[in-house]
């Protein structure tokens, strides 16, 4: 069904036919153009006979020979009364009259290039003279016999109609005009093609709100209609991926959240046992690995923390309460319940922050949220450095808070090292916030800064 179709609507076979009735009109135009040429010539002609008199040679020579005829054995008085009805009939003609002795005998009007008496000589000098000349000369004998003389009618040429032929200009103006036709055919063709292929494109380049063209009305089943059937098909293969794709990202979201409830009990039931744990004798043995066990739990409540702050994060579902805040106090505060963490891993602590305020809008749980996975972060990867730094520095006409350590950079291989979520949370955080956020690192340390976009 598909190639039958193809075949009966193709653009090709579609063009191929204009550029074949163009080959075979031309066989035919030029007769077809000279035969109705021809007719509306003779139809013109013959209106134009019946307007003008001396429109016509060949009907003006037969009238003359037959008033010529009529006059058959008529009389010198009643021969000049017939040439002055006929000059009256056309005024504009010459009309001599040469009896059968060679003189001329009546002149409408008086001519000097007439003989008086005519000879041979004048006789042949004037018939070479008006063959086919301008005006036009017909000469009769009257009573069509040489021997009663002859009379002649002469019609300056310009009032007479010459039968038009079919020349080289109608030619150029037919051939003009179907090459005419053959471009307009052509252009008209190219010209939806090229409209249809626009608006096409310009389905292709304009998407929804969910980033995803919207479908093509397809008009006909040319190769173009296929080509737009095939991107209706696309764009139906993309909704149905992106559809599946929200219900497996809905699906992984209430997993995790699922996942990090169910987590917290257990472990909830763990710590607190090895609470209980420490208040029984111990070998040194057995207090380190309670030691160790205590902190691996702390990890995991900490990841488990943050799987539902990234799942809540991601589905806007997150409490945000933006507000002007102090930057600095809530840094102070933060550093402050972290120092004897720092203390006891033998850090050195060195936090240079001015006196007076610096006011951002943040949400405050939010940016403490921030600075807690930033000094997580120093102190599971950058623990070797036993440095962290906080202080604040210019940056594009603002001031920015500079979180600084001594590491191995972020990408040594750390055996704390994770999926990177902690990261993660921040970056969404920080963007939500509007906040810039710059990390710089390097074998030597690890540079993070952060200041509001303007």
């Amino acid at each position: 069904m598909k190639p039958r179709v193809l075949f009966r609507k193709s653009l090709l076979v579609r063009y191929m036919l204009i550029v074949f009735a163009a080959l075979v009109i031309w066989p035919i135009i030029f007769p077809l153009a000279s035969i109705l040429y021809q007719l509306t010539t003779d139809y013109t002609n013959e209106a134009k006979l019946k307007e003008n008199i001396y429109a016509g040679g060949d009907r003006l020579e037969k009238r003359w020979h037959e008033e010529a005829a009529a006059l058959k054995d008529a009389k010198e008085a009643a021969i000049a009364q017939r040439l002055r009805e006929l000059k009256r009939e056309f005024p504009k003609a010459d009309l001599f009259w040469v009896d059968q002795t060679g003189r001329t005998r009546l002149m409408l009007p008086e001519r000097p290039g007439i003989p008086r008496q005519w000879i041979a000589g004048d006789s042949i000098a004037f018939m070479k003279q008006s063959f086919n000349g301008d005006p036009f000369t017909a000469v009769a004998f009257i009573g069509q016999q040489p021997e009663q003389g002859f009379i002649v009618i002469q019609v300056p040429r310009k009032l007479m109609v010459s039968n038009a032929s079919f020349d080289s200009a109608h030619v150029f103006i037919i051939v003009i005009a179907v090459f005419v036709l053959f471009i307009a055919s052509s252009w008209w063709f190219f010209y939806r093609l090229r409209s249809r292929l626009v608006h096409l494109e310009e389905a292709m380049t304009s998407p929804d709100g969910s980033g995803i063209p919207a479908p093509v009305e397809v008009r006909s089943s040319d190769e173009i209609g296929q080509l737009e059937h095939a991107f209706n098909r696309m764009i139906g293969e993309l909704q149905l991926s992106r559809q599946r794709q929200r219900e497996e990202e809905e699906l992984r979201k209430k997993l995790i959240a699922n996942l990090s409830h169910d987590l917290r009990t257990p472990l909830t039931t763990i710590r607190g046992h090895a609470h209980s744990l420490q208040q029984e004798p111990l070998s040194d043995r057995g207090m380190q690995s309670l030691a160790l066990i205590d902190t691996k739990v702390g990890d995991l409540a900490q990841l488990i923390d943050n799987l539902l702050s990234y799942t809540l994060l991601s589905a806007k579902k997150y409490e945000f309460h933006p507000e002007r805040t102090d930057i600095l106090r809530l840094v102070r505060a933060s550093a402050a319940g972290w120092f004897p963490v720092w203390e006891k891993e033998g850090f050195e602590v060195n936090v240079d922050l001015p006196e007076h305020p610096l006011i951002w809008e943040v949400d405050p749980q939010w940016f403490a949220r921030i600075l807690d996975n930033l000094f997580q972060n120093v102190l599971r990867h950058a623990a070797s450095g036993r440095y962290i730094g906080i202080r604040t520095e210019m940056r594009a006409g603002r001031e920015a808070l500079v979180i600084e350590d001594r590491g191995p950079g972020m990408e040594a291989v750390s055996q704390g090292k994770g999926a990177g979520i902690g990261l993660t949370i921040v970056a969404l955080m920080v963007q939500e916030m509007r906040l810039h956020w710059e990390v710089a690192s390097n074998s030597g340390g690890t540079i993070t800064l952060m200041y509001p976009k303007n």
